[in-house]
């Protein structure tokens, strides 16, 4: 149940399959009524709320829908420990991390290995560094690629490290596409891309930008999304 005693109601969790998680509660302008999910990690309940609705009916709110939130709480992947021997996910594959204390501490590939050294404190968030840089690398020719099939100058590339969404298109151009998707197989990662790049056209999801996407994705687009809805989750275990 939510713990009305010990936490105070700015601060309030709920006990979810022996688990207790805060409860986040955000007031939206634009919102008509309570939503709710949760954190891709399991770490937090979110309930997105009206300004008018009152604190103590959103926690309730929560509380009604307890059976749903453990059945998402058992859906999620596992949290990894990261350790200095964990493979290491990499375009649908695994590389062997090689950890060596007084080696240089910048990541590097060789003979099918991820080669780092410095402490082994940070050494999570060095391996993360050199994931992204990779991701950068990939996705800034995969937009290239695509816009160069849509006729279009490429725009603006930003890393993502959204918790909800693999890309995003702004009105104004920018592409965001989630790093962790360098550790999906290729054509997950680029269909992302191709998806984002069909919406510089078409802004919506009409059958128009479907068409164009079909024209652009050279691969199985509905195999690309399974392979996300099936194992999306997985790309958090690691590095949240």
């Amino acid at each position: 149940m939510i713990d009305w005693l010990r936490r105070s109601p700015a601060d309030p969790v709920v006990e979810l399959a022996g688990r207790t998680l805060p409860i986040a509660l955000r007031r939206h302008p634009t919102a008509r009524r309570l939503t709710m999910r949760l954190a891709p990690d399991g770490s937090e309940v979110r309930v997105t709320m009206p300004q008018w609705c009152p604190s103590r009916e959103a926690l309730s709110f929560v509380e009604s829908r307890r059976e749903w939130l453990e059945q998402q709480l058992g859906k999620l992947a596992p949290q990894a420990i990261f350790t200095p021997a964990s493979p290491i996910p990499f375009r649908g594959e695994e590389l062997a991390l090689h950890w060596q204390e007084s080696a240089a501490r910048r990541a590097r590939r060789r003979d099918g290995g991820l080669h780092v050294g410095g402490p082994e404190e940070g050494l999570a968030k060095r391996v993360q560094r050199w994931l992204e840089g990779e991701a950068l690398t990939l996705l800034q020719d995969d937009l290239a690629h695509y816009c160069n099939r849509a006729a279009l100058p490429a725009p603006a590339l930003r890393l993502s490290r959204a918790q909800r969404r693999w890309g995003s298109c702004s009105t104004s151009g920018t592409v965001r596409i989630n790093w962790r998707l360098v550790m999906a197989p290729d054509h997950v990662r680029r269909s992302v891309v191709a998806h984002e790049v069909a919406h510089l056209v078409h802004f919506d999801h009409s059958p128009a930008f479907h068409a164009l996407l079909g024209e652009l994705f050279e691969e199985d687009i509905k195999a690309s999304d399974r392979w996300l809805k099936r194992e999306g989750r997985g790309l958090y275990a690691l590095f949240g």
